[in-house]
């Protein structure tokens, strides 16, 4: 059951659309769904997936070598353990990072009872989410999207000429 004022709070924020089961977040490529439940305790529970494409999906036109993607995945695995680094959320679960063929599935679960600050929330674990993919993509492989896109938005952004 998704308690009402998560449900106003989600509505009332530009950057996720009401979906079936959740609301999806509209400032990423990637799939984000993020839901709200209530608790016994007068609070809210919310979960926020992200599923990211692994490396070897988005690499154009080679196979990534099992060596590279494991290392790749293992960084990407232990980056996410920070994700409620720059939340205003305490209490929270450790994020579970789980491979499913070629998507990363990175799920964020976390609770309290001022649902505004979790709805923003909710968006700034995305964002994480977003970042350290980009920041784990490898030099030297031509990325398909959305890869290749936000790689490039990186770059012409932050000005590291890759």
């Amino acid at each position: 059951m998704t308690s009402e004022s998560a449900e106003h709070a989600f509505e009332r924020h530009d950057a996720f659309t009401r979906e079936d089961d959740g609301y999806d977040l509209t400032t990423t490529p990637f799939d984000v769904r993020a839901t709200a439940s209530s608790t016994d305790d007068d609070r809210t529970a919310f979960e926020v997936t992200v599923r990211l494409p692994t490396l070897d999906a988005v690499v154009a036109d080679e196979t990534v070598p099992p060596v590279v993607e494991d290392g790749w995945y293992e960084t990407l695995a232990l980056r996410l353990e920070d994700s409620f680094d720059p939340t205003k959320t305490v209490d929270h679960d450790e994020p579970t990072v789980e491979r499913r063929g070629e998507t990363v599935v990175a799920t964020f679960s976390y609770r309290s009872g001022r649902v505004k600050t979790c709805v923003e929330d909710a968006k700034v674990l995305a964002e994480f989410a977003e970042g350290t993919y980009v920041q784990g993509l490898i030099p030297g492989y031509d990325y398909e999207e959305p890869a290749g896109d936000l790689l490039t938005t990186a770059t012409n952004g932050g000005g590291s000429g890759w």
